[in-house]
């Protein structure tokens, strides 16, 4: 029997040669992806030093030389050159228009209203009967008091006859006569009452409005209008307490009307002896003649007072101060470098602010940009 001999040939691992196979692929991947990563790197988004084809190696590279790293490029700001010029010296304000004179027309009196002689929003007459108030009971309490004192001054006369006879004494007298002089008094009283139930204008001016009508019951207190005297009018308002020695009497001032936008002139005719603790303001009042009435009392205005004019005063841009807890800074260039200045302001204005200290004429001023840069920044200056 012959005997066959079998050869196995060797397996291959399929599984090992796919793995190694997937391994390359991946390294060949991730060398394409970085080398794309790099070259987008050196074309798109190169070094500050590489400019000009230098590599990192070049001239002036921070590597070779050694030296520090160049600093960031200097901010594009707009300046302010300080220089002298003439200051108006004016305040401005915020004030409100007053009546020159004002009252609430009131009961002093108690009754029902038999009259009412007023017509609401009315000018009406120094005197002017405006309304007129149920008094029958103090007209009879004065005739009663007229009859009484007839009697009494007959007592009196009997009792002086017989004073002079020797007949009474003279305290029997003095009584008769005290009771004709206090029944005098009583209806001096009683007239006075009775002139109360009649309401008169105690100025000219301009009635309000009224919600009385005749046959209203009113008590003593009870207010039955206004009345007002607009022409002229007064202008109030408060200056800072720094400014209160400037002011003065006959000091012009410009009214702008919030309302309108109209301006008006006026002057200062009274000012408070004593300035506010609390908000360290004194109180100013104007006078403006209103002979048209362009001005309402309690309308809003703004006030701007002149106090005159300052030679070689120093300003700067609003924009350009800084409000500080401290106070105020400015920030100005020295050697192409921001520098924060300590300033102390004066007037203002809307687009200036006076500075009495902490700058000088030719200092240059930062008026742009204020957010964007520190102290020690480079600052480039453009027109």
């Amino acid at each position: 029997m012959q005997t066959q001999d079998y050869i196995e040939e060797p397996r291959v691992a399929p599984a090992r040669t796919s793995g190694a196979g997937r391994r390359i692929l991946w390294l060949v991947l991730t060398l394409a992806v970085v080398a794309g990563l790099v070259f987008a790197k050196m074309k798109y988004f190169p070094a500050p030093e590489a400019k000009g084809g230098k590599g990192a190696g070049g001239k002036g590279a921070a590597g070779k030389g050694g030296g520090a790293p160049k600093a960031g490029p200097a901010l594009p700001v707009e300046v302010y050159v300080v220089k002298a010029t003439n200051l108006s010296d004016a305040v401005a304000a915020t004030g409100s228009v007053l009546a020159e004179e004002a009252v609430v027309i009131k009961s002093e009196v108690a009754g029902k209203i038999t009259s009412l002689n007023l017509r609401e929003g009315q000018p009406v007459r120094k005197g002017q009967v405006l309304v007129t108030i149920n008094a029958d009971d103090l007209q009879a309490a004065l005739r009663k008091q007229q009859y009484n004192i007839k009697l009494y001054q007959d007592q009196e006369k009997r009792q002086r006859t017989l004073l002079d006879k020797e007949y009474i004494s003279a305290q029997e007298y003095e009584q008769s006569n005290n009771q004709v002089l206090t029944a005098r008094a009583e209806l001096g009283a009683l007239r006075a009452t009775l002139a109360k139930s009649t309401i008169r204008s105690p100025f000219d001016g301009v009635l309000g409005l009224t919600t009385a009508t005749v046959g209203t019951y009113v008590s003593p207190g009870t207010e039955i209008t206004t009345l007002s005297k607009v022409k002229p009018v007064k202008i109030e308002f408060a200056v800072p307490g720094r400014f209160a020695r400037l002011v003065k009497l006959q000091d012009p001032i410009t009214i702008t009307d919030e309302a309108s936008n109209n301006k008006y002139k006026a002057k200062v005719y009274a000012l408070d002896p004593q300035i506010d603790p609390v908000s360290r303001t004194q109180t100013v009042r104007a006078r403006y003649p209103n002979t048209s009435n362009e001005l309402r009392p309690g309308a809003f205005v703004k006030v701007n007072l002149e106090l005159g004019q300052t030679e070689g005063a120093l300003q700067v841009p609003t924009e350009a101060v800084v409000p500080e807890a401290a106070g105020y800074s400015v920030y100005t260039v020295k050697n192409g470098k921001m520098e924060p200045r300590k300033i102390k302001i004066g007037m203002r204005s809307d687009k200036l602010i006076q500075v009495t200290d902490g700058l000088s004429i030719g200092d240059s001023v930062i008026r742009t940009g204020i957010l964007q840069v520190k102290p020690g920044d480079l600052v480039r200056v453009i027109k």
